[in-house]
Formats: C-alpha cells, structure tokens, sequence
C-alpha cells in the first residue's frame, strides 16, 4: 500500500516545490512549520526561504486541511499531480514536426516565429546542442506563433513550412534551418520564390509545393497552433515548454540544459 502524498510533510512539500518552482540546488530551502491560516480560514500557511548566497526569495504557500492542494496565486496545485497540468493538457503535439526520441523523459515544445529574430539564435542554439548532448533523452516539438503585426512574413512562412512537412517530414528540419539562416535576405514579396529555390535540389515536388502555398492548403494547420498559443496565454516568442515548465524567452544553453538535466533525473523519481 503506497503512503498518500501530503504537503504537510515538509520533505514532500520541498521535492515538489523544488520540481513546480525551478529551485534547483544548489539553492536552499528553509520550510516554515504549517499554522493556520488568518486570512482564508480552513486553510494552512506554510513560509518558504529560497535562498542562494546573498540573494533569498520568500514565498507563502496556501495548503488544504488535508494536505492535497496548494495555492500559490495564480496557480492552484494538487500534490499528487503533476504542477504543469494545466499546460501539458493544452499542448498538443500530435502530427506536429519533430526532433529527437519518441517516448523520451524530456519532452520541449517549441512556439517560435520565423521572422523572429531572437527565435532564430534560439532555435541555432537548440539544433546546435540538444540532440548532440541528449541522443536519446530528449524530443522537440516545433509549434508556429507568427506574429502578424510585426512580421509580415512569418506567417506565409509558417504555412510554407507546414506545406513541407506534408511531403518531407524530415525536410522540415531543413527548411527550418534555411529559413532562420535567410531571415534577413526575405520579404513577402520574394518569399515564395525563395522556398520554391531552395526546395529545388531537395527530395520534394516543387509544383505540389507551389501550388500548396498558393492554395494556402495549410492555413488552418496554423491557426490552430496560434489557437493554441492564445488558450496557454503566451504572447511572446520564443516561449519553450519543458515536460511543461514555461520558458519565456531567448534562453542561453547552460540555463536550459540545467533545467533538462534536472528534469532527467527527477522522471527517475
């Protein structure tokens, strides 16, 4: 028989904290003892020190009666669940392009714009170090968020994109490489154009593929992601999600890979 979860057990409590939070060690915890709560009566109060070196951070924590759920506004955890529930049910990847292991402990869905320009140094970073650091522990989801406003082109992009992938899946990658490594040399005039070039020498019919971006075959395909991206509140690229962490932002290699390999050994767990 397996022992319920409690979050008034102060180990417990630090283990989930550490995974929900991002406070990976070196930092150090210091959990209050639970009292009851004065301002939501039924409720426990639980005081946590995050702190490393100089710098500390305090957070109060909410607990149920019966150690179930914890609340920290605007999120309401349940112990024994995952604290990225709310975001993992809304992130789909099925049918979506992607690199790295199926069934992989670490899974990154990534909603990027092609026009971007920090999503263009994070997605070099990415291709440059995941797959060569994680062979077989992690899998990338790409996701498209074009942001129409400011990029004219990102859009007719993504959709060209999507029209690649329903012939090659794994020409996307290549396209996707081509496109950030050409951001500066597109516009929306030339942006067919250039697609159609590049995929000349590549394992794809290019009047299929012309006539797919003409049609706009794969618009749909797109909304849906930004459909996506808009129910999961982000506004703004790149935003990574790692096994459900957001990531908001260019992020740097050492700071995502600390956060991959904290999250490789606590799936062990």
């Amino acid at each position: 028989q397996t022992t319920q979860k409690s979050a008034l057990d102060k180990p417990t409590l630090e283990a989930y904290l550490r995974h929900a939070m991002g406070w990976f060690p070196p930092i150090e915890l210091s959990i209050g003892d639970a009292k009851q709560s004065s301002r939501l009566p039924g409720f426990f109060e639980i005081t946590v020190r995050a702190s490393l070196g100089q710098a500390s951070q305090v957070e109060t924590f909410l607990v149920t009666q019966d150690g179930m759920k914890v609340l920290r506004a605007p999120s309401i955890w349940a112990i024994d669940q995952n604290p990225f529930k709310t975001e993992l049910d809304k992130l789909k990847t099925e049918l979506q392009p992607s690199m790295g292991t199926p069934g992989a402990p670490v899974v990154i869905v990534v909603f990027t714009d092609f026009q971007c320009p920090f999503c263009k140094e994070e997605a070099k970073m990415l291709r440059e170090n995941l797959l060569s650091a994680y062979p077989k522990q992690v899998r990338v989801y790409f996701k498209d968020l074009p942001l129409e406003r400011i990029h004219p082109w990102a859009k007719p992009a993504a959709m060209a994109g999507r029209c690649v992938f329903r012939q090659n899946a794994a020409a996307f990658w290549d396209y996707h490489d081509w496109v950030y490594a050409s951001q500066e040399k597109i516009t929306p005039e030339s942006l067919k154009n250039q697609v159609l070039n590049w995929a000349k020498d590549k394992e794809i019919d290019t009047l299929q593929l012309s006539r797919c971006i003409e049609t706009r075959q794969t618009e749909a395909e797109v909304d849906k992601s930004i459909a996506e991206a808009r129910d999961l509140s982000i506004n703004s690229t790149p935003t990574l999600f790692v096994n459900g962490r957001r990531l908001v932002g260019q992020i740097a290699w050492p700071q995502l890979k600390q956060v991959i390999d904290y999250e490789i050994e606590y799936q062990k767990t």
